[in-house]
């Protein structure tokens, strides 16, 4: 069984961090529906649904995947990048407790779970305005021990590693060739996003179904032609924080 994670819409949510992007009204109680519409097709596709406690002081803490890297043996709560989301741990550190055992990364390392890869045993972590090579060795010792193997990527021009590139079946992942290095994904199948639209790389992909925005019919038309099955969603004022589909849960195995 899946589980999922997620937590409400902050009504603070105009005023998150921003990296990349020039700061836009967001409309609230349309956030709240796309999320909740987010919800219910998690739950349509099995996952187990798990709130964490609202937080609505903080802005960005609807994008729980920050805060957390589950695998299967264990979790690590994070250190984000932004000091201003660094309360957010606690609140998913509390819905993760009864699941795994926790580990912690500590100053001076810094990691957002958006720039956290896993495939299998392989863990990539974009080196990032949010993440630093220091989290990187504090993440190799704490997974080394249950056979994962841990490895920096740069970035450029995007906020977090999952802006670049999501897995979207079991061999294969999507990849923005402008962002990332394409050689390093060689292991696998690669489809490059659509030149035309762009931030598409990030998808969510739940057992063979991968969750992917409307906004961006060029590159679901890839997709669709590679065989892979996709339902698109309307996510557009989580966008307009910086967000995306991988950020507002955390998916992980019962």
């Amino acid at each position: 069984m899946l589980n999922a994670i997620t937590r409400s819409i902050s009504p603070n949510m105009g005023d998150c961090e921003l990296t990349h992007l020039e700061r836009k009204s967001i409309n609230i109680q349309k956030a709240i529906q796309q999320h909740s519409e987010y919800e219910m097709t998690l739950e349509k596709l099995g996952c187990k649904m798990k709130t964490a406690s609202a937080a609505p002081d903080l802005p960005d803490s609807v994008f729980v995947e920050d805060c957390a890297i589950v695998l299967d043996e264990l979790a690590i709560m994070t250190h984000p990048g932004a000091e201003s989301r660094r309360a957010e741990v606690k609140g998913i550190a509390e819905v993760l407790t009864p699941h795994r055992k926790l580990f912690y990364i500590e100053s001076p390392g810094i990691v957002d779970g958006g720039d956290v890869l896993v495939i299998g045993k392989n863990i990539w972590v974009g080196l990032s305005n949010r993440s630093n090579s220091n989290a990187i060795e504090q993440l190799q010792k704490i997974t080394a021990p249950f056979g994962y193997s841990v490895k920096g990527v740069e970035v450029t021009e995007c906020l977090h590693l999952k802006s670049a590139v999501t897995q979207v079946a079991e061999d294969t992942v999507l990849l923005n060739p402008n962002w990332i290095n394409v050689d390093i994904f060689n292991d696998y199948k690669i489809i490059e996003t659509h030149q035309d639209e762009m931030n598409t790389a990030n998808a969510l992909l739940i057992g063979e179904v991968v969750l992917y925005p409307k906004a961006y019919p060029l590159t679901a038309q890839i997709l669709k032609n590679k065989g892979i099955q996709i339902m698109e969603l309307d996510n557009s004022e989580v966008t307009k924080a910086e967000g995306a589909l991988t950020c507002c849960s955390i998916i992980f195995k019962t």
